[in-house]
């Protein structure tokens, strides 16, 4: 009868610790996937497109052409360079863009789409535009490699990311 009391207590005491040392493990805590350092290849890609793309909205929104020209990818200066304060470029100083997001993110077939809506304003007009950027690995880092009219339709779970101006 002793002993059966004595391997009662001890199921008891180390019921009572198991939680405890499975936390210390690390075992039943959630973690953010965009801070783990091996997070998988797809979510990796998702959330440098997201930033890449959100400063260059944040750029156009401060016009800050040399925070916008840092987002994109090398092949792509030297024209960004010569439109981006023309009278059609991003940065151009006769309009404002009060409205800027993300709608979607997705792979295609040359790196990460990213389509956006832009609203943008010249005097009392204000127009909205989707643009699509195209987002791809260069060496170590992430950058845009091209930007053109359009986007995809945007997908259910794909949350949209304002930009305040």
């Amino acid at each position: 009868m002793r002993a059966r009391r004595g391997r009662l207590a001890a199921g008891v005491v180390l019921l009572g610790i198991l939680p405890l040392a499975l936390l210390g493990c690390g075992i039943g805590e959630e973690e953010d996937p965009a801070t783990r350092p091996g997070r998988a290849p797809a979510e990796e890609a998702t959330a440098k497109s997201r930033e890449r793309v959100q400063a260059y909205l944040d750029a156009m929104t401060a016009k800050d052409v040399a925070a916008g020209r840092s987002q994109l990818c090398a092949a792509l200066q030297e024209s960004f360079d010569a439109a981006a304060t023309g009278p059609n470029g991003d940065f151009a100083d006769h309009f404002t863009v009060p409205r800027a997001e993300i709608t979607d993110i997705r792979s295609g077939p040359r790196g990460q789409e990213v389509s956006t809506s832009v609203s943008v304003a010249a005097g009392s007009r204000t127009i909205t535009r989707p643009l699509l950027f195209t987002v791809t690995r260069d060496g170590a880092d992430w950058c845009i490699a091209a930007e053109a009219p359009g986007g995809n339709a945007a997908s259910p779970a794909a949350p949209a990311s304002p930009v305040s101006g």
